[in-house]
């Protein structure tokens, strides 16, 4: 985004609009986390870079779309989960920035399984 007016202008880097999603995707109920994928992490290996984890925006002057990677809890209805994300995801991004922001793409790339104890309870006697 940049605005320019009397004071100079106004520019909204791609990571922090990054950073905005990734933050209103985890605080979504059902999501376990984010997906950084293969190629993501060889370029935080060779870049040294803080790549933002299962985030790809796209900013431009007045406008933005995101691409999510996440993860999702089992027994989640996924295609609910994912409407509440775009919501979420698009609602925090526009409130933040004043960028428009015309779309949220979801790719769900696995499910999370919580682990049960495996060990019988003990009883003391």
């Amino acid at each position: 985004m940049a605005e320019y007016g009397s004071e100079g202008a106004i520019r909204i880097a791609d990571d922090v609009v990054a950073v905005i999603a990734g933050l209103a995707a985890t605080k979504t109920k059902g999501i376990a986390g984010m997906s950084g994928g293969i190629t993501e992490g060889w370029a935080k290996r060779v870049s040294g870079k803080n790549v933002t984890k299962g985030v790809t925006v796209e900013v431009g002057q007045v406008e933005t779309a995101i691409d999510l990677r996440v993860i999702v809890d089992y027994g989640t209805k996924i295609h609910e989960l994912s409407r509440d994300l775009q919501v979420n995801v698009k609602e925090a991004v526009e409130t933040m920035t004043g960028l428009s922001v015309v779309e949220v793409n979801v790719k769900v790339e696995g499910v999370y399984f919580k682990e049960e104890s495996t060990e019988p309870e003990r009883s003391i006697k």
